[in-house]
């Protein structure tokens, strides 16, 4: 845990966690894109970001602040199961929620209580885990009870749930598939209706361009994250089926080639 992060310090870049992450604002504003959605944060709101989406910070405020946690990608399918086990989907449309001043003093006491549970020099491991799980089950009880009228008018919108289990469905599959009609399918509806209702929410983002934005940030995280890798590698780490194609498809989103991508960072 870091209980107060100033500022941030990568602005305008495209962030792809492995990891849940907690986030909880205690002073300051920030204006943040999740998934192609732009989201204004201010003091008290309260974020739980799922493994996967993509995470980006447009502009804060110089008092920006901030406590941070991480959970481990181990502990992530346990947390499917106890923590997270219902409803876990609304944190990738509605990652954020505003708390009172008592409610936020409430999380942060939960998240030190964490902090003092991971650090504790407990000898049995699995006792730890278990009761780091416990505290973040009541947490999790507290957070949905929290933004339950949040909750309740996103769960009236059609668009904005299709919209969650699309993006949620790309996030697994676009290694495999980026083609709409498959995804349509999953989903079942018929494309053109599916394309009508999925731009009532994504900010007339059609769902093409959406898998083609995600697909092409997470090339730039991979070259990125490894400059070394040949533009072959990265193709093949996408599951594009040749180098050609995956370049092909970069230039059309991008406008650029991969290579030109990664001479520019060098």
């Amino acid at each position: 845990m870091e209980k107060e992060i100033h500022g941030y310090p990568v602005t305008g870049m495209d962030v792809v966690f492995p990891h849940v992450i907690l986030l909880l604002c205690l002073r300051g504003s920030a204006r943040v894109m999740f998934d192609m959605q732009e989201i204004a944060i201010e003091k008290n709101d309260f974020g739980i970001l799922m493994p996967g989406h993509v995470f980006r910070l447009i502009a804060c405020s110089e008092d920006f602040t901030y406590a941070r946690v991480f959970i481990s990608a181990e502990m992530v399918s346990e947390l499917k199961t106890h923590a997270f086990s219902h409803d876990s989907d609304k944190f990738n449309y509605a990652p954020y929620c505003h708390l009172t001043d008592v409610q936020a003093m409430r999380v942060m006491a939960l998240l030190e209580l964490m902090e003092a549970i991971a650090s504790h020099d407990l000898n049995d491991l699995q006792l730890r885990r278990q009761m780091l799980l416990s505290q973040l089950s009541v947490g999790y009880e507290f957070i949905n009870y929290y933004r339950r009228e949040q909750d309740k008018q996103w769960a009236e919108s059609r668009s904005v749930k299709l919209y969650t289990q699309f993006c949620d469905l790309v996030v697994e599959h676009y290694r495999e598939n980026r083609n709409v009609y498959y995804y349509a399918g999953l989903l079942d509806y018929e494309p053109r209706y599916f394309s009508k209702v999925f731009r009532q929410y994504s900010n007339g983002l059609s769902p093409l361009e959406w898998i083609q934005q995600y697909v092409a940030t997470q090339a730039k995280l991979i070259m990125d994250m490894d400059p070394k890798q040949t533009v072959k590698e990265t193709a093949y780490q996408l599951g594009f089926p040749t180098t050609a194609n995956f370049c092909r498809y970069f230039k059309r989103v991008t406008g650029i080639y991969p290579q030109e991508y990664k001479d520019l960072k060098i």
